[in-house]
């Protein structure tokens, strides 16, 4: 048994980088969220938390909310570690994967990362699937409002939800339509890996279904 099968609940969350996509609120709604479940929740606003190897030993769950920014070698590989060897790990929109772009081990491990926003803010369709999970269950299609992700995405990923492109006329709609994952799982080694493309400010995040949708992924990511 390890440190982290023999404690709480407890879950971090790191917020910082690009003040657009209002990391302090998205992360104080996160925080807001693992406390009505049940999470002891730690929240920092500096990367070098994840330098702490032992602490992330300790954790169910990490909650990345870091918009561009860059990450040291020494944080990342720990990051790495720690979900491999079963720390949870979920997010939403930019602050998972746009955090860090100049890191591919990050977005080998977090299945994705953003490339565009064709249109920028709009109402469009997600559609749940084609994987059937507890996370989506009792979940009908919707529209929401807000930025409409297009993301290079692991094959691996386990896709619950998608969006429908091109929306808006430009040089990638020269290929045709295409789903394009809105909400995923994956696994890295040991560890669960939940990803929502949704949430480009916290008001986004606070609307049905979208908020139950963060919450579920949130419970799913930190429970080994």
């Amino acid at each position: 048994m390890n440190a982290r099968d023999a404690t709480t609940n407890k879950a971090l969350i790191v917020w910082g980088g690009w003040d657009d996509h209002q990391p302090a609120e998205v992360a104080a709604l996160c925080a807001k969220i693992l406390a009505e479940e049940g999470f002891e929740v730690e929240v920092s606003q500096t990367l070098e938390t994840l330098s702490d190897r032992e602490k992330l030993k300790s954790l169910k769950l990490l909650v990345p909310v870091w918009t561009m920014g860059k990450i040291s070698a020494e944080q990342c590989n720990a990051v790495l570690e720690a979900v491999r060897d079963g720390m949870g790990l979920a997010g939403c929109h930019g602050g998972m994967c746009d955090a860090f772009r100049e890191n591919t081990d990050w977005q080998f491990m977090t299945g994705g990362q953003w490339v565009a926003h064709p249109g920028n803010e709009f109402r469009y369709a997600v559609t749940i699937g084609p994987e059937r999970h507890l996370i989506t269950e009792g979940i009908s299609d919707f529209e929401v409002e807000t930025e409409q992700y297009y993301l290079h995405v692991d094959p691996a990923v386990k896709v619950l939800a998608t969006t429908r492109f091109p929306t808006f006329d430009g040089p990638h709609a020269a290929n045709g339509p295409v789903e394009m994952p809105v909400i995923w799982t994956k696994f890295w080694g040991r560890g669960r890996v939940y990803f929502n493309a949704l949430g480009h400010t916290a008001k986004v995040l606070e609307q049905e279904p979208v908020k139950t949708l963060l919450r579920r992924g949130l419970v799913w990511a930190g429970t080994l």
